[in-house]
C-alpha cells in the first residue's frame, strides 16, 4: 500500500489511466480487513474491561481504521444504512446525545439481546453513541456492573457484526464487480467506465466531505465559528480525522491511477502541511481570528486536491471536472 510520501524531485506529466484493480486489491480491501479487525479487537477489550479508561485506545484504533475506508460509501457500506450506523456525522440535532443518555436513563434491555441491537436508532449505535458513553464527562464515570458498560459492549458488537457484513460483501461480489466491469452477468457495473466512475467518486466526495463538512462545520462564519460541532471533538479527533481521511484518499487515488500524477501528488502535500501546521486537536483556535483564518486555509487546500484530481485523473478519464459526485455509481 502507498504512502503519503511526495518525492521532491520535477515529475514529467503524463496521462493517467485507471487501475480499478489496484484500487480494490490494493485499498479498498485492506482497509476493510483493517477496520474489521480494530473493531473485533474492540469488542474483545470491552469484554476484558468494559470501563472507559480502558476503553479509549482500543476504541481509537476503530476510529483510525474507520477513517481509512469511511469514503468507501457506497456498495456494501452504504446498504442497510451500514455507514451512518457507524458514524452518524454530522448529527446537526443532537441527536446521539439525546438516544444514548434516554437509553441510559431507561435502562433499555435491548443491550441484553444482541441479535436485536440492529434495530436500535443509528443515533444509539457506532462511534459516536460509543464516543458519548466514552468520554462524556457525565456518563464515562459508570462502573464494571453498571447498564453502561453492557451498552458500550452492544455497541461493539454491532460494530463488529457491520464489519463482517461489510468485509463479506465486498470480498465476495462488490470488489469482483468492480474489477469485473463489464463481464457477462455483472449487472451491478455494466461497463469499465461505470467502474472507474466509481472510484473516482469516492475520491472526490471523500475530499468534498472533509472540506465541507470536517472543517467547514467548526469554521462556521468568520463572525460564527462554532468550534463544537467539529467531528468528534469529545475524543479530541478532529484534525485526526482530516489527517487520516486525506491519507487514505491519497492512496485510493495513487492505487487508482495507472500513471503520474504530479499536480495531486503537489496539492496533497499542500493540504496535509497546512493540517501539520495547525496543531489543534479539536478546532477550538477557530474561535480566534487568526486559528479561523489558516483552518480556511486549510480547506482552500483541500479543494483544491479536488482541482488537482480533476486535472490528472478525471480529464484523462473523460470524467468532467463539474461530475457531480453525489450521483454515485
Amino acid at each position: 500500500m502507498k504512502h503519503l510520501i511526495f518525492a521532491a524531485a520535477v515529475v514529467v506529466a503524463a496521462p493517467a489511466y485507471a487501475d480499478v484493480k489496484d484500487a480494490v486489491e490494493n485499498h479498498a480491501l485492506p482497509a476493510i480487513d483493517a477496520f474489521h479487525t480494530a473493531a473485533t479487537d474492540l469488542f474483545e477489550a470491552s469484554i476484558r474491561d468494559c470501563l472507559a479508561e480502558a476503553m479509549v485506545d482500543p476504541y481509537n484504533a476503530a476510529y483510525d481504521a474507520w477513517m481509512g475506508m469511511s469514503h468507501l460509501q457506497a456498495g456494501p457500506v452504504e446498504t442497510g444504512g451500514r455507514g451512518l450506523a457507524i458514524a452518524f456525522w454530522p448529527d446537526k440535532r443532537g441527536m446521539v446525545q439525546r438516544t444514548v443518555t434516554r437509553m441510559v436513563a431507561d435502562q433499555d434491555p435491548i443491550v441484553t439481546n444482541p441479535g436485536e441491537f440492529g434495530e436500535v436508532s443509528i443515533a444509539g449505535r457506532g462511534l459516536f453513541a460509543l464516543e458519548y458513553l466514552l468520554f462524556d464527562p457525565e456518563l464515562s464515570i459508570y462502573q464494571a456492573g453498571d447498564y453502561t458498560c453492557a451498552m458500550v459492549r452492544a455497541i461493539s458488537a454491532d460494530m463488529v457484526t457491520m464489519a463482517e457484513d461489510i468485509q463479506a460483501e465486498w470480498t465476495q461480489e462488490y470488489g469482483p464487480s468492480l474489477i469485473n466491469a463489464g463481464a457477462e452477468g455483472n449487472t451491478r457495473f455494466l461497463s469499465p467506465v461505470e467502474a472507474q466512475r466509481a472510484i473516482y467518486t469516492s475520491i472526490v466526495t471523500g475530499l468534498e466531505f472533509t472540506a465541507d463538512q470536517r472543517l467547514g462545520r467548526p469554521l462556521g462564519t468568520f463572525d460564527t465559528p462554532r468550534p463544537t460541532r467539529a467531528e468528534a471533538w469529545r475524543s479530541a479527533r478532529s484534525l485526526r480525522n482530516v489527517e487520516l481521511s486525506l491519507n487514505a484518499l491519497y492512496d485510493l487515488a495513487q492505487e487508482f491511477a495507472d500513471g503520474p500524477t504530479p499536480t495531486m501528488d503537489a496539492a496533497f502535500e499542500r493540504a496535509m502541511n497546512s493540517v501539520q501546521k495547525f496543531g489543534d486537536p479539536v478546532f477550538a483556535r477557530v474561535a480566534d481570528p487568526q486559528g479561523w483564518f489558516e483552518a480556511d486555509v486549510m480547506r482552500q487546500s483541500i479543494k483544491q486536491v479536488e482541482q488537482a484530481i480533476a486535472t490528472d485523473i478525471g480529464e484523462p478519464l473523460g470524467i468532467a471536472a463539474g461530475f457531480n459526485s453525489s450521483d454515485g455509481d
